[in-house]
């Protein structure tokens, strides 16, 4: 039996920023981390949902998604496609709103069906200066099922926040 696998999927232009969350989480959670590179070039939502399928179907059931920020934006967006079959839990860390409340993004804006079979959580945190707070209820609304957690410190990168959320995925 292969051991669970934790793929993270930074935030636009985060690979690097984001790695101390990476790190964190796979270290609070005893798993190994796979943190590929996105496209720092290229933002659309097919340069960056084409290769996390192809990530995402060398995984099994039992493995963790987690994802930051715009990464937490492309994950919903596969997630939520038809035939998705990848893992079953995914963790999405201060994911931005791109509805007309929001961001007002036509593109990325998740307007959908929730991803079905999968259990899905939301954390944001209150001092979150670069995705206000207000887009973590935006978003429970679109996904009736996910489970909350607010954070009150720990910014957007949820500095000193991570072993609270490892708690969590538990």
């Amino acid at each position: 039996m292969s051991q669970t696998r934790l793929l993270f999927i930074h935030g636009a232009g985060g690979f690097t920023d984001d790695r101390r969350i990476a790190d964190g989480l796979g270290d609070a959670l005893g798993l190994p981390v796979d943190m590929p590179e996105f496209s720092s070039g290229d933002m659309s939502l097919q340069a960056w949902a084409d290769p996390l399928r192809t990530r995402l179907s060398t995984l099994g059931a039992d493995d963790l998604l987690v994802a930051h920020s715009f990464g937490a934006t492309i994950l919903l967006h596969v997630l939520a496609e038809p035939g998705y079959a990848g893992p079953r839990r995914a963790v999405l860390l201060a994911m931005p709103n791109w509805g007309p409340e929001g961001w007002d993004v036509d593109e990325y804006d998740f307007d959908g069906q929730p991803p079905r079979g999968v259990a899905l959580s939301l954390h944001h945190c209150v001092d979150d200066e670069e995705v206000p707070i207000g887009h973590l209820d935006l978003n429970a609304a679109l996904l009736p099922d996910v489970q909350l957690h607010r954070h009150e410190t720990g910014g957007h990168q949820f500095v000193g926040q991570v072993d609270a959320v490892a708690a969590n995925v538990r």
